[in-house]
């Protein structure tokens, strides 16, 4: 309930901040998918026992049962967890979701490379051959095939486990904005059946044996059908903080603020100096680290570590937030790391909503849509969004 019994008290600042991936357990399609006996947080923790004081205390073990994590006798938050309403399984289709929107038709991938329908159009238009065309990490297909991109010029061009179509590139190369051309090409192209959530222009540089990524990085998402949260909150004069890839999920659209991060560690600084900034609104943050380099290279021991390092940064994010704030916790998908496969994983969401002006211990318990916590945002704010029921309520109570 709220402290001192303030009923009519609002926060004026809430952070949803998304563990990208941290899944809690398979929900019950999962097999439908693939995913049956999907556990991404469960089998992390159980199997490399990782140090969580501070999630232990906001009550992550409250949830439900997890070996290695007992709940708290008295968690700092309260808790819960949330099933994808949509149909799909991706961060595009997580992060639309909660705040208002639902998928009905999931985005397609490509497990085979694109077919000829696609790459045939793609390499006329772009005037470049392609090398590649298929499914692999970034880091790996540039180790792999960078020689011979810069030896003729021709794209690098794979893809994922995500609706994704990505263009690799050397900067020395081809400059960073013809790749951005490039990708605008593909996003075109890329339409009906085979528009794909996100087009990732991917420059990098180095000499062979010693590529790297750079941060020049750029994504062309699909546009979201219809109006969000995000768009409600600006269009009612709220600040809306989008840090790290959050604004690249959404187009670039309904930001008052896009705060540029590019992994966990800078998207956490970029909360916290937010937190010293923003006056009213959201502040909007992914920590992309978790889907990205641990969950689709099946690396328990990575994941593990990553969850201690955000642990050890609980305090820190709660030491800047003033007694109206709010803090909500949660994940867009699952992507278990003890999986068989590199794919994401039909998982509920974990939801933790911490204030210092709150006592916690609240069971949320289990919510029919991830738009339930964009629907508490809205609320908080006397607004509304298309999807979801609030819990804004039972946080009082």
């Amino acid at each position: 309930m709220f402290k001192e019994s303030n009923e009519s008290m609002r926060f004026r600042r809430i952070v949803w901040l998304v563990l990208d991936s941290a899944g809690i357990g398979e929900m019950p399609d999962a097999a439908k998918w693939g995913d049956a006996g999907a556990d991404t947080l469960g089998h992390t923790i159980e199997l490399e026992k990782p140090l969580l004081p501070h999630f232990q205390k906001l009550g992550l073990g409250n949830i439900r049962s997890i070996a290695g994590l007992p709940p708290s006798d008295k968690p700092q938050a309260a808790f819960g967890k949330a099933a994808i309403f949509s149909n799909g399984k991706d961060t595009t289709v997580g992060h639309w979701e909660m705040t208002g929107l639902i998928t009905s038709q999931p985005f397609p991938t490509y497990p085979d490379g694109f077919p000829d329908r696609i790459i045939k159009p793609f390499i006329e238009a772009v005037g470049r051959d392609v090398l590649g065309n298929k499914p692999a990490s970034g880091t790996e297909i540039i180790k792999e095939l960078g020689p011979e991109h810069v030896r003729t010029g021709k794209l690098i061009v794979y893809t994922s486990a995500d609706s994704v179509f990505q263009v690799a590139a050397h900067e020395e190369v081809i400059p960073p904005a013809e790749l951005y051309r490039i990708c605008e090409t593909a996003r075109r192209i890329l339409i009906g059946r085979d528009q794909v959530a996100r087009v990732i222009a991917r420059p990098f540089m180095g000499t062979p044996g010693n590529f790297q990524r750079t941060g020049n990085r750029k994504d062309f998402a699909v546009p979201p059908p219809g109006i969000t949260l995000l768009d409600i909150l600006k269009g009612a004069g709220l600040a809306t903080f989008g840090i790290g890839k959050i604004p690249s999920i959404f187009n670039f659209t309904g930001f008052t603020d896009q705060m540029e991060a590019h992994d966990n560690k800078q998207s956490i600084d970029q909360t916290i100096y937010a937190l010293a900034s923003a006056q009213e609104g959201l502040i909007f943050s992914n920590l992309v680290d978790f889907d990205m380099l641990w969950g689709h290279r099946r690396d328990t021991k990575g994941y593990a570590s990553g969850l201690e390092s955000f642990d050890r940064r609980i305090p820190e994010i709660q030491g800047s937030m003033r007694k109206d704030d709010c803090l909500i916790l949660t994940a867009d998908h699952g992507c278990d790391p003890a999986a068989r496969g590199r794919d994401h994983t039909r998982e509920y969401v974990p939801i933790l909503v911490f204030s210092r002006s709150l006592s916690g211990g609240v069971h949320l318990g289990t919510r029919e849509t991830m738009a339930d916590m964009g629907q508490t945002v809205a609320e908080n704010f006397d607004l509304k969004i298309p999807f979801g029921t609030s819990f804004l309520q039972e946080l009082k109570s």
